[in-house]
């Protein structure tokens, strides 16, 4: 009997171990025996096997609800647990929708486990709360971290570009580590920032998108329509993009995860330049600059044939390593990372380096007790982003390029005088002498405690805590006679030094009830932040020693500090906000919220102002007349109002400024003072950019989900644009700021996904597109005008545009009739342009072309959109991702004359393009020297101007996931290995066929040799920026 008590013993412990409540023994050996029985009846054995479409998943979580207990799956996903009559399984797993399960009278369950953002289910974020995709009623788009690590990049702009309707990204620059611009619903505001609002981990975000590294990101859900932003008020209006990173998983063993890759970068395509034959006959043909000031630095006779790209491009190593761990306890989770991401570019010396480093912490405290802390920090090195093509692309074919010894000259002679050209080996000689760096370091802080308020069902109380900090150094040095075409040049320094600071503190208060059919979610909030800002400059001239660089710039001859160039700001924002969202069986769902901001950037009686925002949603596939539609799984009608603003007005612009000038003084011609003047009024009444929207949309699943989309149409009003306001010069201030202004954005958006076979004898085949157009207009400008030349600007046009001469050919020989009046003095095979004018009965213009016949042409296309398959067969898997557009206009700096490589006179190399002889009389480009001829310069960027359509694949890539026995035999519950080739190729493009060049944008305007004062400095160019690449990576991912 001693020892049946001893084995009772044993069995209660084994039971406490498992988290079931076993009383203290004191009893007799009836008592024991009926101990036994107790627990044996209390008790349930419950086996299964947990798995996902590639095969069993190892340690995967299985919790009993309610309890501390727990088990996690085997090396075969194999689980055993006890548990309790009735009980309800959890079953979590990192990167899968977690699943709850009603054991009732099975023994034995097999769970298939579906990754995260494939089901009605899925739970988005929608600002200050989450809420189920079926329930949504604003305009919501979510991409899952799987999505985005797809397209591997440094930050997350690549992996968006063709994901969802209505985003547009463009690409700014392709120099390593740039970040896209991003437009949600296009361009509302003519001079404030067009940029949505980043929130990372429910703070607002005050650092660069960069900062942010894709392999931490969980999730991004983007809020589009008002009725969804409204709740961010004044920074709401141009869209709201809510990322976030991972955290750990509760009753989760440690899971250590590796996700790399290493790659090449090419060059896309090189730059078409004419080569020797090509340049030496185009300058016989312009009859100029054919004998250089030296002959034997010369080739005409087709002895030097130099391709400078040659000398200049190489090969781009690309590499990004991430190394995680999470897990968690029956009452904390953890997550930590670090990273490291380097991008060389195809420019010798360029390159991006970040690391990163990325851990979230949560702990319950208690019943009713929450607590959490998460950071992102990174800092990143970016090298020699100043280096450039154009003295490579202009330099000519037929110059000598040798020193007397075979080394290659720094310095060529060209037609009218000398130039520095850029090789590897110029560049990567020049050591001390060149020196261009920007180092940045920021880190983003967000703690939170979580109170359940006792005896009050569904009430908590969080406050959120976000403290962030970046800082960025800039230096830019360049030595004695660098880059020059004199070995005299002086060596100049910049430095530069920017940091900004923020904080922000979060009340919230929240209530989520459900009882019966209804359920009701309602939240009060009360924020507050501030911004520090702070800026220095300094630039000096004739630095005594290389060795200096721009670290100690007080030693240069010359060292200017213009007031100009330092910044120092700071502003607060104050708000209160509320939404209550219901919910009735979901089928009749409502939200309704306000938010009241108050900013200190605006003059007194003008801080506050409130943004009210309302949504319906009707999911009519549940009403009773529908239910035998079997085919339809669900069927949901949404409409919206809200109201936002832009709150980017620069902080004491309603004050007015002084700013210092150099006045002439004494009786010295040369002597002068200086003084202050009144650079800018001030105006108490300068307000916010306001946008009412008002959206339209329907959501549907078709055939058990094997189809599902999204359909959207919206209408945006801007009012109260920030304006300048001309003055007359006897105010002394050319102009002062003002809201003044209307624009308007109404376009549609459809989103298809669909599974188009579902694991049929190994093979799945899921395939997603999606459209968008968005109408852009300008409405009103200041006093009523319907133009404004000087900007571009023109009432009933698009934001976007160009203003200039638009090209239809080139005139030729038997048009000399037409010709004489429309270009007097001009000559066959020049450029002919578009005329506005009226003709005479003979068909000739009423006067000659000018001023008058300057087009307005829109930049922005008609519509785009973008399309990706994933094709799988057992282990293996292909996927490609593309992107399109159609319409507008894409301007080529390169092509244009301003950017002096097609002036088609011979003084530098040309671009190879079919130009206009007697010989060859096309319309294509007008003949050697014609742009100079006459009145015709004025015409010559009309050359530049293509189509914006095009076709482009982004990313290919083939990957296998392991399934061998060997490996779980090792501890690796999963492994992938993939290879990925970005950019590959473009169809449909007019400026690609004319090329072979990528037709999408990677520079400004203001960016390009000799543009400067004539392209707008935002509008996107393809110009003499770092080119593009294609890209070859091969990648691991591998989970312990």
């Amino acid at each position: 009997m001693k020892l049946y008590f001893k084995q009772t013993t044993i069995l209660m412990g084994m039971c406490s171990t498992l988290g079931m409540y076993a009383p203290e023994v004191q009893a007799s050996n009836g008592e024991a025996n009926s101990l036994i029985a107790t627990s044996v009846q209390q008790t349930k054995k419950v086996t299964g096997n947990i798995s996902d479409s590639m095969g069993p998943l190892i340690g995967a979580t299985i919790k009993e609800k309610g309890t501390g207990n727990g088990v996690v799956t085997d090396l075969d996903g194999n689980f055993s647990i006890n548990v309790k009559p009735g009980a309800t399984l959890v079953i979590s797993y990192v990167g899968y929708n977690t699943k709850e399960v009603v054991v009732g009278n099975q023994t034995n369950i097999k769970i298939s486990m579906e990754e995260e953002g494939h089901s009605l289910n899925d739970v988005v974020v929608i600002g200050y709360g989450t809420q189920r995709k079926e329930a949504v009623t604003g305009s919501v788009a979510n991409v899952t971290g799987s999505l985005v690590r797809e397209v591997p990049g440094a930050d997350i702009t690549n992996a968006l570009q063709g994901r969802i309707a209505g985003v547009q990204m463009a690409q700014t620059s392709s120099k390593p580590g740039a970040s896209m611009q991003i437009r949600i619903r296009g361009t509302r505001s003519l001079t404030a920032s067009n940029d949505p609002l980043i929130v990372l981990d429910g703070i607002p975000f005050a650092g660069s998108i960069s900062d942010i590294d894709p392999n931490n990101i969980k999730s991004m859900d983007i809020l589009k329509d008002a009725s969804a932003t409204a709740i961010y008020g004044s920074r709401g209006a141009n869209g709201v993009i809510i990322i976030t990173t991972y955290k750990g998983y509760q009753e989760q063993r440690p899971t250590v995860t590796y996700n790399g890759y290493i790659g090449a970068k090419t060059l896309f395509h090189r730059y078409p330049m004419m080569n020797a034959e090509q340049f030496t006959k185009l300058r016989q043909y312009a009859n100029k600059f054919q004998n250089g000031p030296d002959e034997k630095y010369w080739g005409e006779d087709g002895a030097v044939d130099m391709d400078w790209q040659d000398e200049l491009f190489k090969t781009g190593i690309t590499t990004n390593h991430d190394i995680g761990v999470s897990g968690g306890s029956s009452k904390g989770s953890y997550n930590f990372g670090l990273s490291y991401y380097r991008d060389e570019a195809v420019i010798p010396t360029q390159n991006f380096n970040r690391y990163a480093m990325h851990a979230a912490i949560d702990q319950e405290i208690g019943k009713y007790v929450k607590i959490g802390f998460s950071t992102n920090s990174n800092y990143s090195i970016t090298n020699n982003s100043d280096l450039g093509l154009y003295n490579t692309l202009s330099a000519t074919p037929i110059a000598n390029p040798y020193n007397e010894d075979g080394s290659l000259k720094t310095r060529i002679r060209m037609s009218s005088d000398d130039q520095w050209v850029y090789t590897k080996n110029t560049i990567e000689s020049l050591g001390d002498s060149h020196k261009d760096q920007t180092k940045a370091y920021g880190t983003y802080n967000n703690f939170y405690g979580e109170v359940k308020i006792p005896h009050v069902d569904g009430l908590k109380y969080r406050i959120n805590l976000g403290l962030n900090y970046r800082s960025s150094e800039y230096g830019n040095y360049v030595g004695q006679g660098v880059f020059s075409d004199k070995d005299n040049a002086d060596s100049h320094a910049t430095s530069r030094y920017q940091r900004t600071t923020n904080w922000a503190i979060e009340n919230m208060l929240t209530y989520d009830k459900t009882w019966g059919k209804h359920t009701i979610n309602a939240v009060a909030l009360y924020s507050a932040e501030q911004t520090n800002y702070r800026q220095t400059y300094m630039y000096g001239l004739d630095i005594p020693n290389d060795k200096f660089q721009f670290y100690n710039i007080g030693y240069a001859k010359t060292v200017t500090v213009d007031p100009a160039n330092q910044a120092y700001y700071k502003s607060g924002l104050e708000s209160v906000m509320g939404r209550v969202m219901y919910n009735y069986d979901n089928k009749y769902m409502a939200s309704v919220a306000f938010r009241s901001d108050g900013s200190s950037r605006l003059a007194k009686g003008h801080q506050w102002h409130t943004y009210p925002a309302v949504s319906l949603g009707w999911n009519i596939s549940r009403e009773n007349f529908m239910k035998d539609i079997t085919w339809l799984e669900s069927l949901k009608l949404r409409v919206g109002y809200g109201e936002t603003s832009n709150q980017s007005v620069n902080p004491y612009s309603t004050l007015g400024a002084l700013s210092t000038r150099a006045y002439n003084f004494g009786s010295d011609p040369n002597g002068y003072a200086v003084g202050m003047y009144v650079s800018s009024l001030p105006n108490s009444e300068l307000g916010w950019e306001y946008s009412k929207t008002w959206n339209y949309g329907i959501d549907f699943s078709l055939f058990g989900g094997r189809l599902s989309g999204t359909a959207e149409y919206y209408v945006q009003n801007t009012e109260d644009l920030l304006m300048s306001v001309n003055l007359p010069s006897t105010s002394g201030v050319s102009s002062y700021m003002a809201n003044v202004g209307k624009t308007r954005n109404k376009g549609f958006e459809l989103s298809l996904n669909g599974t188009i076979i579902d694991n049929k004898n190994g093979w799945t085949w899921d395939a997603g597109v999606n459209f968008y157009t968005n109408k852009n207009e300008l409405v009103e400008l200041a006093s009523g005008a319907t133009r404004d030349e000087s900007n571009w600007w023109f009432v009933g046009k698009p934001i976007n545009v160009i203003y200039d001469y638009e090209k239809i050919g080139i005139w030729q020989t038997d048009e000399e009739d037409i010709r004489k009046v429309a270009e007097p003095g001009g000559n066959a095979g020049m450029i002919k342009i578009k005329y506005n004018g009226d003709y005479n009965a003979d068909g000739t213009p009423t006067r000659p072309y000018g001023e008058a016949d300057r087009q307005i042409m829109k930049v922005d296309p008609d519509w785009e959109g973008g399309f990706n398959t994933r094709v799988a067969y057992k282990n293996w898997d292909l996927s490609v991702v593309a992107s399109y557009r159609h319409g507008g206009t894409l301007i080529s700096t390169i092509y244009g004359s301003q950017g002096y490589l097609n002036m088609l006179t011979g003084r530098r190399n040309n671009i190879d393009v079919n130009y206009w002889t007697e010989d060859n009389p096309t319309n294509d480009y007008p003949k050697p020297g014609g742009i100079e001829s006459s009145n015709n310069p004025k015409y010559g960027n009309s050359l530049g101007y293509f189509s914006g359509s095009y076709l482009k694949i982004r990313t290919i890539t083939l990957g296998y996931n392991f399934n061998q026995p060997w490996l779980k035999k090792c501890g690796i519950s999963k492994a992938r290995v993939y290879a990925t080739v970005q950019n590959p190729f473009v169809l449909f493009s007019p400026y690609h066929d004319e090329s072979g060049m990528d037709p999408e944008t990677n520079s400004y305007g203001n960016e390009n040799q000799a543009v400067t004062s004539f392209y707008k400095s935002n509008l996107l160019v393809v110009g003499f920026n770092t080119p593009s690449t294609r890209n070859w990576l091969l990648g691991l991912n591998i989970t312990f």
